[in-house]
């Protein structure tokens, strides 16, 4: 649906348009294009409306539009280079593919990131983990795995996560490279142990970095759907949860990435204070696309850097950046050398 007139979003009408515009009735976002001149109070009600409606909203245009409507938008697109925060130089096409194909997830992706704004990292988790585990039981996710087709987990044969300590810093690398650190429950038990141990000590410092051709590829694709109960999966996002270990200690945690990061590969480091990315780095969400939301704290740890609007555009767009556009944004900061074990 596109809208042109500010006018046509009225607290008046609110009922009406969150049904017409639901994703239940039409997959498609909410694509507003508005024309000025705009009166502060029509500005007003378009905002507290947008906020409201059950289907992604993408606000088209160029920075200098109303604050209160950029900020009450999901995503913000400009055709002007090197756009300000929270626009993003792209159309909003990218988007409503997305949208078409997995509405449901994409609805649940951004009523996720307008409600945890402000909320302190436990709480915002618990709400990306319940909304993870009810996606996890949904007819597209359970589609995605008919696509995907079935696989045979390879656990790793030797620790998947090592620890080495110097002095008082505990350099940890993921390890299984012949899976380009993709995370199962091993090494996600693992490294939640490890950073336990961190935390422990308030003397030590972490350095995290991977093994092989990619810092972490996301999580291990041949565990997904190995967990039938949603709720069993809840809680143990809700116990183990390697982001929320990071997050616990970081001041003290530094992050070297390298190569294709993708999902958990960059929702994880994103908790730990210092980001430095080899120059190769690119970074990807591709969850939405199959039928999911970010799992590994990326809805919570992701917008405390680059911003809600941001977040949502990678996710829903499922495109690719490099390191310097993450540096630009805050995801990265800083590009230093090479870190391939």
């Amino acid at each position: 649906m596109l809208i042109t007139d500010l006018g046509l979003l009225d607290t008046s009408v609110e009922d009406g348009l969150v049904e017409s515009t639901s994703v239940l009735q039409t997959a498609e976002p909410v694509v507003i294009e508005p024309r000025g001149p705009f009166g502060a109070e029509s500005v007003t009600e378009a905002a507290r409306v947008l906020r409201r409606l059950a289907a992604p909203t993408v606000l088209v245009g160029e920075p200098g539009l109303p604050e209160e409507l950029v900020a009450a938008a999901d995503v913000c697109v400009t055709s002007e280079p090197d756009p300000p925060a929270p626009w993003v130089r792209a159309t909003a096409n990218q988007v409503s593919e997305t949208v078409h194909r997995q509405p449901l997830a994409a609805l649940s992706l951004v009523v996720l990131l307008r409600d945890t704004v402000g909320l302190d990292v436990w709480s915002a988790i618990a709400e990306e983990s319940a909304t993870y585990a009810m996606l996890l039981g949904s007819s597209a996710f359970d589609e995605w795995l008919a696509r995907r087709g079935p696989r045979r987990h390879k656990p790793a044969t030797g620790p998947p996560v090592q620890a080495e300590r110097v002095d008082d810093v505990l350099m940890l690398t993921l390890d299984r490279p012949e899976t380009c650190n993709a995370i199962d429950s091993q090494m996600r038990d693992a490294l939640v142990e490890l950073l336990g141990v961190a935390a422990g000590d308030p003397s030590l410092s972490v350095e995290l970095r991977g093994n092989g051709p990619s810092f972490c590829a996301g999580g291990d694709l041949d565990e997904f759907g190995s967990v039938k109960d949603p709720a069993v999966a809840h809680a143990v996002r809700l116990t183990r949860h390697p982001g929320r270990s990071l997050s616990a200690i970081a001041p003290r945690a530094t992050c070297y990435v390298h190569g294709p990061c993708v999902g958990a590969g960059v929702e994880i480091p994103a908790f730990a204070s210092t980001v430095i990315a080899d120059a190769s780095t690119t970074f990807r969400l591709p969850e939405v696309g199959m039928g999911l939301v970010p799992g590994a704290g990326g809805t919570v740890a992701i917008p405390r850097r680059i911003g809600r609007h941001r977040t949502a555009w990678l996710a829903l767009s499922g495109a690719t950046i490099d390191s310097s556009v993450g540096m630009a944004w805050g995801l990265v900061d800083e590009i230093g050398g090479t870190f391939i074990e």
